[in-house]
This record gives structure tokens, sequence and C-alpha cells, in this order.
């Protein structure tokens, strides 16, 4: 007799009712009614000819038929099982799971994204962009791209590129004919972020002393901060390599003032006790190898 496609729905249920040895255990592990379990497994007796339960009072239990097709079908299925496990197991292997943060993902990962896509069409990427540091816990992230001083406990970390940091507004903003120098900046409506250097270090940088500095708006992402600039709400200090398609495509305008070196760095950082997954170490030998300019 011929194993038909149609057959595997009652197989399942059958194998199932025959572990538990009971309907209603069955069926809640795989999402059924009792009654419908017990619909295939009638289904599969006529077709077979054959009572594979015993049923009483108590509950049910396997004839010598329904424990010779148990032992069976529990062999084909955990066969089965352990294939797909495998094939699982070998396309998870070609997926890179990394954590970043949204600015950077936004205006500088993601318009590279393309040539790695292109190089590498194998490895799939799942990308997460928590503000919050991410745990790398087994079945964690394999790497991550964090911005700060290079050393994190328990984390191996590669230097990725540095960066600065300007003062940017919209080709529209109203005062913009009106800023000749960074003083002028001072008396501006000033957009700031949350990150570690901001506007009282660059205008001493400036050397511009003195000057009452009001943060009118304060956005906890660097990319809202920019957008906000964009939209002609104020001057927001920005960082260079996020801020690069913004001038490139004309929605923000560099203004007058000294470029201030960033404090921190990007960095590209995995756990120090598990040598980095294949896939993972084409990521990250590309991303290295990326210009940084």
């Amino acid at each position: 007799m011929a194993l038909r496609a149609d057959w595997l729905p009652a197989l399942t249920a059958f194998e199932s009712a025959a572990r538990h040895q009971n309907f209603a255990h069955a069926a809640e592990e795989l999402h059924l009614t009792a009654s419908a379990v017990s619909h295939h497994v009638r289904k599969l007796e006529a077709r077979l000819g054959v009572a594979l339960f015993q049923r009483h009072a108590r509950g049910v239990a396997l004839t010598a038929e329904g424990r010779q097709l148990a032992d069976a079908a529990g062999i084909a299925l955990a066969d089965v099982e352990g294939v797909l496990r495998h094939l699982r197991s070998a396309r998870d292997g070609q997926r890179v799971r990394i954590t970043t943060l949204h600015s950077l993902t936004y205006t500088w990962l993601m318009p590279r994204l393309p040539q790695f896509a292109a190089a590498h069409p194998d490895i799939a990427l799942s990308v997460d962009t928590e503000i919050a540091l991410t745990r790398f816990d087994d079945g964690g992230p394999d790497l991550g791209i964090r911005h700060g001083p290079g050393h994190w406990p328990g984390l191996s970390a590669h230097y990725l590129m540095d960066d600065s940091l300007f003062p940017v507004a919209s080709p529209r903003y109203p005062d913009l004919a009106r800023i000749a120098g960074a003083r002028d900046i001072a008396a501006q409506t000033l957009i700031a972020d949350h990150s570690h250097q901001g506007w009282h270090d660059w205008f001493r940088a400036a050397g511009v002393h003195g000057a009452k500095l009001e943060e009118r708006y304060v956005f906890r992402d660097s990319t809202d901060a920019l957008n906000a600039a964009a939209h002609g709400l104020g001057i927001a200090l920005a960082r260079a390599r996020i801020a690069t398609p913004y001038l490139a495509d004309g929605r923000l305008r560099r203004l007058p003032g000294p470029a201030l070196p960033a404090r921190w760095h990007y960095y590209i950082v995995h756990p120090a006790h598990r040598r980095l997954r294949p896939a993972a170490r084409v990521f990250v030998d590309w991303l290295l190898a990326l210009p940084k300019d």
C-alpha cells in the first residue's frame, strides 16, 4: 500500500496519541480538539482495517498492531524532525545577527548593505537597532557596532572609524543669512541629542566663551535631531558619519565653525569567549575593509 500525502495528518495525530496514550493531550500538543484527533485515528484504522487502540472508560491503550505502527511512526517522524533541524541550523548558520545604533544604521550602514548583498548573496542579515546595550547571550546577536571608548567587559572590540561634530541647518532656516561665525550660532535655536559631546564642547572648541546657550529641542536619537534641523526647527550639532546623506542631498547645510573630533569612536564588538561563526567573520571583514571617507 503506497503512503499518500493525505495520510500524514492522520499519522501525525496517531503518533502523538500513541506517545501520550491520551487523545486530549495529543490534541493540546497539535493544537486540535480531542474529537479531531479521534477522527484522524478512526480514519487511519478504517483505511488499514485494524484497530490501533483499545478504548475503555479510563482512556485508550495501544493494540499490538497499534504498537507496531507507533514504533515505526515515531522513528520516521523523529528522522524527519532531525533533518528539518539540520536544515534550519544550516540556514541559520548563514544568518548574521547584528545589534547597532539606529542613527548609524539609517545613515551609514544601510546605504552600503547592497554592496554586501551583491558580494555575499548567500548570507542573510538580522539587524536590531535597540538603543539599550544588548546582551550577547547564547542565542543573541553575533556582533554589534558600538559608539564608545573601545573597551567593554567580556567583549572583543575592533576599531571601525572615527567621527567629528559640526553645526548644520536647513537651507530654509530663517536666520541662515545672519550666521557668519560660531558666535552667531550661539544666539540661534539649538537642537541637541543625548550624545556624550554636545554644544558646550563645540563652542569651547570654537573659542566662544560666556554665551548663554539654550538647547530648545532635545532628542534621544541623533537622526531625530537631524530630521528636526532638516525641517527648519533649529540648528543641530551633527556627527559627520550620520550627517553625510543629509548634506549630500541638500536637506542640511554645514555652518561656519570647526569640526570637533569626537571623543569616542565606532567599534565592532563580539563576545570574547566564543569564536565568530564564518558568516559573521565575513561580515566583520567586509565592514573593516569599507572605505571610511
